[in-house]
């Protein structure tokens, strides 16, 4: 079976909020439907405790241990509607995990609400379980030493799909990724991409309403990237799902989310489209130019912006507003054979967002002697 592939529609017209507390929260939930996920000052912190090298300190800690809190979330907001597809993006260690963790229930909050469904997730409804999935780049739901084949009659049975919709939903999904022939193995001697496809398979037996994963496409080569960015699209658009992705990849954003929300330090810092997040963070745009000849850096300084040299390939980060003004100048000037003009990529703009929230770091952590 061959699937469309069919690219995410930025809306630029969607307007961003920045602000470590407040995000948008109502501004894609359809007119008059209540969001299918509804988060509100949700918060999730841990005790730890800090164990010092030595003999004689692993003593003492028997009798005075030293704590501290971790805020792995402080107070979230964030309100999504049907047929989203949202990335979450932020650094190691800045809550993207523990959120989902909360979303599916299998973790508690310190404090805040949730309702994903219609349901508190932690309270673990049946219904509730019975409509989302939970897939985990690094964690398997499928039994190592079987074959998928079996799993997916386990998951059948745990779910009470009907035979008849289990082995058409079951086709449909095999046949699409192109699994068919691997099913029969056991699933320790699959590579990581075959794994992956049929962790997605399993996912979607039940036909869940939302989904949920936390980094699906982790050191998975460039063809299973694209296959599953093009599954995930088609199934998306056809169920007309409820996607929330964890992911450090860009591609993996660009190719499938419409929506992106950051979060760093347990906040989130950012809630808006694509498109907007690069009007928002950038104020220049990438003008590569091909000259006849590798021109001197005084020569391509005179424009007045920051430049590369790499032989006759100069790379310029020109004003937004001055590119009309300063094309003409260049291609007056200098013998042009090509030249693109692009937006900052969206690796760079993120990783920016990651630095500069770095530089302000959080409250610090309550200590306390246990």
């Amino acid at each position: 079976m061959v699937f469309p592939y069919t690219s995410p529609m930025h809306n630029s017209s969607q307007n961003a909020a920045i602000h470590p507390q407040k995000s948008r929260a109502a501004s894609r939930e359809d007119a008059g439907r209540e969001p299918v996920i509804a988060v509100e000052s949700l918060a999730k912190e841990y005790r730890v405790y800090d164990k010092p090298e030595g003999l004689l300190a692993s003593i003492s800690g028997l009798f005075q241990r030293k704590s501290r809190i971790v805020h792995a979330l402080r107070g979230v907001n964030l309100s999504v509607g049907r047929g989203e597809f949202v990335a979450l993006l932020g650094p190691n260690g800045a809550g993207k995990t523990t959120f989902l963790k909360l979303l599916s229930g299998i973790i508690t909050p310190t404090r805040g609400t949730a309702q994903v469904l219609g349901h508190v997730p932690w309270e673990r409804a049946d219904d509730f379980r019975r409509r989302f999935a939970l897939v985990m780049g690094q964690r398997n739901q499928l039994w190592w030493d079987l074959p998928a084949a079996e799993s997916f009659r386990l998951h059948k049975e745990i779910y009470r799909i009907d035979t008849a919709r289990f082995e058409r939903t079951r086709d449909e999904l095999v046949d699409m990724l192109d699994v068919r022939k691997i099913l029969l193995q056991p699933v320790r001697e699959l590579s990581l991409g075959e794994r992956m496809k049929l962790e997605l398979v399993a996912a979607l037996l039940h036909e869940p309403q939302v989904l949920f994963l936390d980094e699906p496409t982790i050191g998975l080569d460039v063809v299973a990237q694209h296959t599953l960015h093009r599954f995930l699209t088609h199934v998306q658009a056809q169920r007309q799902m409820t996607v929330v992705l964890t992911t450090h990849y860009m591609k993996d954003v660009a190719a499938l989310c419409e929506r992106v929300v950051v979060i760093t330090h347990g906040d989130i810092l950012y809630d808006g489209s694509l498109d907007e997040i690069v009007d928002r963070f950038t104020t220049h745009k990438i003008v590569t130019l091909d000259l006849d000849d590798t021109p001197s850096l005084e020569r391509m300084e005179r424009f007045g912006f920051p430049c590369e040299i790499r032989g006759p390939q100069v790379i310029l980060r020109i004003d937004r507003p001055r590119i009309a003004e300063v094309l003409p100048e260049i291609l007056r000037s200098e013998r042009v054979r090509d030249i693109s003009v692009e937006d900052v990529p969206l690796e760079e703009i993120v990783a920016a967002l990651f630095r500069s929230e770095a530089a302000q770091p959080p409250t610090t952590h309550q200590e306390a002697r246990a």
